[in-house]
């Protein structure tokens, strides 16, 4: 989503000024532990909302939240898989996410891997 991308970006500026600026210097193109760094800053952002709550900011707006196959809260190391897993998906020229137009219960494959789903929130009356 793109209320995610935009705050993960701005995470990522973040996390890697808090390297670049003590140093003063730039980091090497390439470096594999700047790379780890950012990539596990990206996975922490979700992370911590998918354990807290159940729900990113982008999926707050759509009011959509995730929950494993029992209706708990996703734990550590499935928030782990879940984001390898969608990574994958990704990289596999979105094939992943569009599994979900196939399968019965409208699962990806990082669903399928983690046995969580998204269910949609009601609206509350006012």
């Amino acid at each position: 989503m793109i209320y995610d991308a935009l705050l993960v970006i701005a995470l990522l500026m973040v996390a890697a000024a808090i390297v670049v600026v003590p140093t003063g210097s730039g980091i090497e193109a390439g470096t594999l532990w700047f790379q780890t760094y950012l990539l596990v800053v990206w996975w922490a952002y979700f992370a911590v909302c998918w354990r807290m709550g159940g729900q990113t900011v982008g999926m707050r707006a759509w009011r959509v939240q995730l929950v494993t196959e029992g209706g708990e809260r996703i734990g550590w190391a499935n928030s782990a898989l879940r984001f390898l897993v969608a990574g994958v998906s990704a990289a596999a020229a979105g094939l992943g996410f569009l599994w979900s137009l196939f399968d019965p219960q409208r699962r990806a494959w990082h669903d399928l891997a983690t046995a969580t789903r998204l269910i949609v929130i009601p609206k509350e009356e006012k």
